[in-house]
């Protein structure tokens, strides 16, 4: 392929697009909350009620704080295998919701293990409203 002039402004316009189409927890949160707002039109996130959420005994006898510690700024440890679990709060672990697949993934995983479930959009708004206070 012969380079042209517009070389440049094609890359520049192709690093551009994913800078635009990165993700966050801010990201992840606005959806959840788009989401929960079919079933509640009036819903808002509540970070008092997801502190609330993860760190209750849900139905499986596991709260999120189980494994995750009530400290989501700080390493947990999984509660069957004691595998080191990295920071849950994206101010401690920036790459923990940067990546729809992977938050999807660990949310359904997560959820059936403390609730036996998947979470709904609301609690997953709630939860991730909850993380985003935390500090490092």
């Amino acid at each position: 392929m012969k380079p042209t002039a517009f070389m440049p402004v094609v890359l520049v316009a192709a690093l551009a697009a994913n800078f635009v189409h990165a993700e966050t927890a801010r990201d992840f949160l606005s959806q959840y909350e788009v989401e929960a707002k079919k079933t509640t039109a009036s819903f808002t996130a509540s970070a008092p009620r997801g502190e609330k959420f993860f760190k209750t005994v849900q139905g499986k006898d596991w709260s999120c704080a189980t494994c995750h510690t009530d400290n989501p700024a700080a390493v947990g440890k999984h509660a069957t295998t004691a595998k080191p679990i990295e920071p849950l709060a994206p101010a401690a672990n920036a790459e923990r919701f940067a990546r729809a697949d992977k938050v999807e993934k660990w949310f359904k995983r997560n959820c059936n293990d403390v609730l036996g479930r998947l979470c709904s959009p609301a609690e997953k708004s709630d939860v991730l409203a909850y993380l985003m206070t935390i500090k490092k």
